[in-house]
């Protein structure tokens, strides 16, 4: 089955045994509280870790308006944006002095790099994510409909164990990191 919000939504309602749903607007309680949650769920996993299938890097666009205080431009957050990582000039997408404010980024940079955690569509979700978030809609969705509040915590203690590991197996993806200019280092000569 292709990942969607309503295949991820079922599955998580069949977990607590509930009917899956066929479309999340039919009426019923169960496909209310999938559209309701859903969304919110999803973004906040998505931004609780720099996913490698979610992280993006984007030339920032400059806006015409100045700050009024503090920064010298702003720039335009790209569509999807949930999170930022990193900000930096051409070339090195960190190191510059920023704050996010609304939907625009403001620093003293002429240009941003930004490295940043994005929405992507469900079907780009690797399977290790989508059991985690399957797991976590599982214990959301199991007070709402089941009442049953021992259920839930046990739920939520599953899909913490769950999203531990998707966020060990998405560590894996990348090379380790090298530290850069740390002063112990530095000191041994």
């Amino acid at each position: 089955m292709a990942l969607s919000a309503l295949a991820l939504c079922s599955r998580a309602l069949l977990k607590i045994g509930a009917q899956p749903v066929a479309s999340l607007d039919e009426g019923t309680a169960e496909a209310e509280v999938a559209a309701n949650l859903y969304p919110g769920i999803r973004d906040a996993l998505l931004s609780a870790h720099p996913w490698s299938f979610a992280t993006a890097q984007a030339a920032l666009a400059r806006l015409a308006a100045v700050p009024r205080a503090d920064f010298a431009h702003a720039f335009q957050l790209p569509a999807g944006f949930l999170r930022a990582l990193s900000a930096g000039t051409a070339g090195r997408a960190r190191g510059i002095v920023y704050r996010l404010q609304e939907d625009r980024l403001f620093t003293d940079a002429e240009q941003v790099a930004l490295t940043y955690v994005f929405r992507p569509d469900e079907s780009a979700f690797p399977p290790f994510f989508a059991s985690a978030l399957v797991a976590r809609l599982t214990a959301e969705f199991c007070i709402p409909l089941t009442e049953n509040s021992t259920r839930a915590e046990m739920l939520y203690r599953l899909a913490e164990a769950e999203l531990r590991v998707a966020r060990q197996a998405d560590s894996q993806q990348a090379s380790a990191r090298v530290l850069e200019n740390f002063p112990l280092i530095s000191v041994r000569g």
